[in-house]
C-alpha cells in the first residue's frame, strides 16, 4: 500500500502542532507516494507498523491509490506521549524545570527545524528529548549550530530568566 501525506500532515509537519516521536516524523517524511508501507519499515530507521497506524489514525497520512483514507488499525494506541519532567530545584525565577522544559522545547524544535537538511540529526535529538536536564544538554550544540544571537531565547527559556 502507498501512503501519502494528508493536508492536514504538511500542515502540521510545518507548525508541530500534533506532537511526533522522532521515528513517526522520520516515516512521515518518507512518505512521498512513491514507497510502500513495507519499504518504509524496511528503511532501517526502526519504523514500526504502530507508527505509522498512528500518522493515519491522527489523519496525516492516507492512501496513494484511490484518495480515501487508509484503513484505520483495528485497535489504535493512545497518542505517543513523553512522560513527564522529574520534579527539579526551582530556578531562580520559581519556575520548576518541567515548566522551563515546556517553554524550551517549542524554542528549541523552530530553531533546529530552520536548519534544514543541516540540522536534521540535531532536530531529531530535540525531538527525542522529554526532560529539561536532556534539552539543557543539548543547548551548546544549538548554540554552536544557530548563534549565540539565536539561541538567545532558548536560554533565557532553559535558565528560568
Amino acid at each position: 500500500m502507498i501512503l501519502v501525506k494528508t493536508e492536514t500532515g504538511h500542515r502540521v509537519l510545518k507548525d508541530r502542532s500534533v506532537r511526533l516521536t522522532p521515528r513517526q516524523r522520520s516515516a512521515f517524511i518518507l512518505f512521498d507516494g512513491r514507497r510502500s508501507v513495507n519499504e518504509v519499515i524496511e528503511s532501517g530507521m526502526g519504523i514500526v507498523p504502530e507508527d505509522i497506524d498512528q500518522l493515519v489514525a491522527l489523519g496525516l497520512l492516507e492512501q496513494a491509490v484511490s484518495g480515501a483514507p487508509a484503513a484505520s488499525p483495528a485497535q489504535v494506541d493512545p497518542p505517543v506521549s513523553h512522560p513527564a519532567a522529574p520534579r527539579a530545584a526551582e530556578a531562580p525565577s520559581g519556575r520548576s524545570s518541567q515548566q522551563r522544559y515546556k517553554d524550551a522545547y517549542p524554542i528549541a524544535t523552530q530553531l533546529t527545524a530552520s536548519l534544514g537538511l543541516r540540522g536534521f540529526r540535531l532536530n531529531l535529538a530535540v525531538e527525542g528529548t522529554s526532560t529539561f536536564e536532556q534539552l539543557h544538554e543539548l543547548f551548546p550544540k544549538i548554540q554552536s549550530a544557530v548563534g549565540p544571537d539565536k539561541a538567545a531565547a532558548l536560554e533565557r527559556a532553559l535558565t528560568g530568566d
